[in-house]
């Protein structure tokens, strides 16, 4: 009796320590697809020059940080601006353009110092 007192007693704290081990799960990388692929080390590049409600875009860096997103329009008149840390390489993320009129548009790609990393144009069609 005292060894299965024993034994269960060791079954239970293994599973205990068992379960409380913290596992470290790295994000599975992104998947960029050849309209996204970039030969640049940084840059920025959209899915397609015609964009309706939203568009992908690849954002290189080369170090992680942080970098911000601005839209501008024909005027150069900034009408969006959006601040995100990315990582180093590949950073896929959407730009949602909904608010935007039917025109012509420049999205320019900054680093935390207001240096241009990449500029590209778009046009927004309804």
């Amino acid at each position: 009796m005292a060894k299965m007192k024993k034994t269960l007693l060791i079954v239970l704290i293994s599973t205990i320590l068992t379960g409380c081990y913290k596992d470290d799960i790295l994000p599975a990388p992104q998947a960029i697809s050849e309209d996204l692929k970039m030969t640049s080390s940084v840059g920025i590049k959209l899915q397609t020059a015609f964009v309706t409600s939203e568009v992908a875009m690849n954002v290189k860096t080369e170090t992680a940080g942080t970098v911000t997103i601005r839209i501008f329009d024909i005027a150069n008149k900034v009408v969006s601006k959006e601040t995100m840390n990315v990582v180093a390489g590949d950073n896929l993320l959407k730009v949602y353009t909904n608010a935007l009129p039917s025109s012509a548009y420049r999205i320019g790609l900054f680093d935390a110092n207001g240096k241009q990393l990449g500029i590209t144009d778009f046009n927004k069609i309804n």
